[in-house]
């Protein structure tokens, strides 16, 4: 474990960015780094402090750390005081397995691992996009979150490596990031698949659907050559840049349809392509759409 620092020139300054990384070796015999801790910008003292902080966890300084010293009793007075020997702690790294364990079963139950194993294979590099994108559901699933979090946090709270043989190296950042990527292409066929077993398994219908907008923002300068606009924003931050979800859902809550729009995208020019987009996948039926009346517009 160590500190690790990137510079970034922001308003015409340098600015030092620190972050708490560890080494992680893989069954290869390579290395990579864990992200722990992001820090931001600290000055000499503070750094200073996590260095010791960091040493007295490894034992190159302290080899021991309480809240009162070990060679001594607690003060007279404090009746929940605590001695602490670190070089008698032992980890017996505890994690998640059960609800890993279901959610990898509802995957295979939906026909996911069929529908996605002959469309994301492996690749030159050796990286199993299909366990990396199981491992990417089963966190949305079990504890929503960031990639950062399932990169820094998650992953080695949970037994995923220990359901899908993989090390560390299957979350490193960019191959969670990336993964999304590869999934776009595959929208189409993949509501069509779960159409199907939606009907099979929860007798699922589409005769009433319910449609919403929402928007999410982006903190970073524009112009941009895609979807990313200023518009009216929910979040209040009408100084950011964001893009438009429209999304269709039963009242079951089974998710038939989305949509990523630009951020300038008024509600009520949407549903007309949003009515077709749902009668060209599911047919034409006297459907009833439940919606709020920023979306409603004379058809």
């Amino acid at each position: 474990m160590f500190l690790r620092y990137n510079n970034r020139r922001k308003d015409g300054k340098d600015h030092r960015y620190y972050s708490i990384v560890e080494n992680r070796r893989l069954r290869n015999g390579k290395s990579i780094q864990k992200t722990l801790l992001y820090l931001g910008e600290i000055n000499d003292s503070q750094k200073a402090e996590w260095t010791k902080s960091i040493d007295a966890i490894h034992g190159r300084e302290v080899k021991q750390i309480a809240l009162f010293p070990s060679d001594r009793e607690p003060p007279v007075g404090i009746s929940n005081g605590i001695k602490l020997d670190m070089s008698r702690l032992e980890l017996l790294r505890p994690r998640q397995w059960g609800a890993c364990w279901l959610s990898c079963h509802l995957w295979e139950m939906l026909g996911l691992n069929e529908f996605w194993k002959k469309r994301l294979t492996a690749s030159r590099e050796g990286t199993e996009w299909y366990n990396v994108l199981l491992t990417l559901v089963c966190y949305r699933l079990i504890s929503p979150g960031s990639e950062w979090r399932l990169h820094r946090y998650w992953y080695d709270h949970s037994a995923m490596a220990d359901l899908l043989d993989e090390d560390f190296g299957l979350v490193q950042k960019d191959k969670l990031y990336r993964c999304h990527d590869l999934l776009l292409q595959w929208k189409n066929d993949l509501f069509t698949h779960l159409r199907k077993r939606w009907e099979e398994l929860f007798n699922a219908k589409y005769e009433v659907l319910l449609y919403d907008l929402t928007s999410t923002y982006f903190e970073s300068d524009p112009p941009f050559d895609d979807k990313r606009k200023f518009g009216y924003s929910r979040d209040k931050r009408f100084d950011c840049v964001q893009v438009v979800i429209a999304l269709v859902v039963t009242p079951e809550g089974f998710p038939i349809a989305y949509e990523i729009l630009p951020g300038n995208t008024l509600d009520k020019t949407t549903l007309r392509d949003m009515l077709n987009t749902i009668t060209e996948r599911y047919g034409e039926a006297e459907r009833i759409w439940i919606m709020d009346r920023g979306c409603r517009v004379p058809l």
